[in-house]
């Protein structure tokens, strides 16, 4: 059904009556509101709140009965290399029977072995191989996902990635985000050319991604194994000149100095932290760069060094939580349980682990202004749980008590 605005533009309008709602307006607060109703109009809120308090502005609206059940923000994945190409399912095989990374490496596997199975797909193979991952992720109340480049690693490659990332969008009610990570590895035709490499990323990768609109972020990986602070420092100057945003991978493995560089330039996250100090901890809470965790990595290969949780706390840094899901170092396609392993890992509460899917990851992605929380003005994407309390959320493992999820209202 649907009612006229004042300008005879006809919107449709939805009221979700009988909910136990939890708003995430306030990320510390989880405590639901009894009673709740949702007002939806041509797919914005625009009333969250008691149903005795709403006002009487809807008479011709489409009333959903929610029966009582437990109503979040749609669930936001902000850290994904969905599209891609291949798997390596036997590399983990391998691994269980005591290869180490080098040797799998020396064999061609890797990453290696997923950019050559990337570049071999196409558009159309990347897109089919990333839809029953995206699937999982929208089973399970995802309503918002990120997804990067940074397996094909030329430019007609890189491309073909975000196209597919885009593609998505018109395949699935869902919101993406893509994030360039040309500098996520050198390619094989680089091993001896690295200043080349990073030029043709800086020189023709970027202005490709600015002028066809098919990155919102760029990303780079900051490590020893991958760039260093100096070459993404130049990659992020360049990137900035092009009016586009900023996202790293920072301080995985060892201490580069990643998140602090991070936030010199603004970016909107630092993702991984593992080995973050204070300073950095600090510099992400003064620029508002969100402090991304990653517990299925931490997971899958095994890592010992906890991210400085207390220190972001400290602080105050945004904590966000996403699967990173991807084919080498976390093949999760999971939101509840990538918060049971913030939780069981990282110590996180469930408060955080909440916001951390939601109000944060969407600060993560610059888009808190549209989605994260449900208040007034923001699309009315929701997830609607067959639970009691929110902590069942976090606490239970292989379990999905998805009711229903709408995005933008439907």
């Amino acid at each position: 059904m649907s009612e006229t605005s004042t300008s005879g533009i006809a919107m449709a309008t939805r009221l979700f009556r009988n909910a136990r709602l939890v708003t995430m307006a306030d990320p510390a607060c989880i405590d639901p509101v009894e009673k709740a109703a949702i007002l939806a109009v041509d797919g914005r809120i625009a009333y969250a709140g008691p149903e005795a308090d709403m006002p009487k502005t809807a008479p011709n609206a489409e009333l959903i009965d929610l029966e009582g059940r437990l109503v979040t923000p749609g669930l936001i994945d902000c850290h994904t290399h969905l599209v891609h190409g291949g798997n390596r399912a036997h590399e983990f095989e391998l691994r269980l029977a005591g290869a180490s990374y080098e040797e799998i490496a020396r064999a061609g596997g890797g990453i290696v072995s997923t950019v050559a199975a990337t570049r071999a797909a196409g558009e159309e193979g990347l897109l089919a191989g990333a839809l029953p991952r995206l699937d999982h992720l929208i089973a399970e109340g995802v309503t918002t996902v990120e997804v990067k480049s940074g397996y094909a690693l030329t430019l007609d490659g890189e491309c073909a990635q975000l196209r597919a990332a885009r593609r998505l969008a018109g395949e699935r009610k869902v919101t993406v985000s893509t994030s360039f990570l040309g500098a996520h590895a050198l390619p094989p035709e680089f091993k001896d050319n690295r200043a080349g490499y990073l030029a043709l990323v800086r020189d023709e990768m970027l202005p490709v991604m600015a002028s066809e609109g098919l990155a919102d972020c760029v990303d780079a990986f900051c490590e020893t194994i991958a760039f260093s602070p100096d070459e993404v420092d130049d990659l992020f100057s360049a990137a900035r000149h092009l009016g586009l945003k900023l996202r790293l991978h920072a301080d995985q493995l060892s201490n580069l100095g990643g998140a602090a560089l991070a936030a010199r330039h603004g970016a909107l996250s630092a993702d991984h932290l593992e080995h973050t100090d204070e300073a950095g901890a600090s510099a992400m809470a003064a620029a508002g760069t969100v402090a991304v965790l990653l517990p299925g990595a931490f997971y899958f290969i095994r890592e010992t060094k906890l991210p400085p949780v207390d220190l972001f706390r400290k602080h105050g840094t945004k904590i966000a939580i996403a699967t990173d899901c991807n084919p080498g170092t976390s093949p999760l396609t999971s939101p509840l349980l990538t918060m049971n392993m913030a939780a069981t890992l990282f110590r996180l509460t469930v408060a955080e682990c909440l916001a951390g899917m939601t109000i944060h990851a969407a600060a993560a992605l610059g888009l808190a202004g549209d989605t994260g929380s449900i208040v007034s003005g923001k699309w009315c994407d929701l997830a609607v749980w067959d639970v009691d309390r929110p902590a069942e959320l976090v606490y239970r493992i292989g379990f999905n008590p998805l009711a229903a999820r709408y995005w933008r209202g439907e």
